[in-house]
């Protein structure tokens, strides 16, 4: 009986040292020397770019709305089905607001994601937004249309997804423009 209790020990020792310890080090160094940016989370000096960012600013973009009082630690949908009023509420709500500030509503800029942090806009969101933020920044629309299609990542392996457009990496473009001399 003793042995069969050593023989166990052991191996669960083995198996922790082999699986619990050896292999996520192995994965962490080979994750680390293969894609050293995504592996520590993407971030940039003003946040990651895996998560959506909060701008609120007219010189900014913005992305899909955030559920209200929303931090990242707690994302996940708001399960809001097409019959619900209150989802009808917020889509107005959001909807008075682009047009107050200048922009043309599309779906993705009314209607949060998934997961409430979605990083990223569809290119055609960019575009509605690209006149209120030329005009907030005091640059020409061609400029901004410029910056968009810098930014513009497109499908996955050409074929996976859609194409889409990151809006931290967006507004830093934005920012490093406007900090040329002109």
């Amino acid at each position: 009986m003793l042995t069969h209790l050593r023989r166990a020990v052991v191996v669960s020792i083995v198996l922790f040292v082999l699986c619990g310890l050896a292999y996520p080090a192995f994965e962490t160094g080979v994750a680390q020397l293969l894609f050293p940016h995504q592996a520590n989370g993407s971030l940039t000096r003003n946040g990651s770019t895996l998560a959506g960012q909060a701008f609120s600013a007219p010189r900014w973009f913005t992305g899909r709305p955030e559920p209200v009082g929303a931090s990242p630690d707690a994302s996940g949908a708001a399960n809001l089905g097409p019959r619900s009023s209150l989802l009808l509420k917020d889509v107005r709500r959001t909807a008075a607001q682009l047009r107050r500030a200048g922009i043309t509503p599309t779906n993705d800029l009314v209607t949060t994601s998934g997961s409430g942090f979605d990083p990223d806009i569809s290119p055609t969101d960019a575009a509605a937004e690209a006149p209120a933020v030329a005009r907030a920044n005091h640059l020409s629309l061609a400029a901004v249309r410029r910056i968009i299609a810098q930014n513009t990542t497109g499908r996955e392996l050409g074929f996976l997804g859609s194409p889409r457009v990151n809006v931290l990496r967006l507004n830093e473009a934005l920012a490093r423009l406007e900090h040329r001399p002109r």
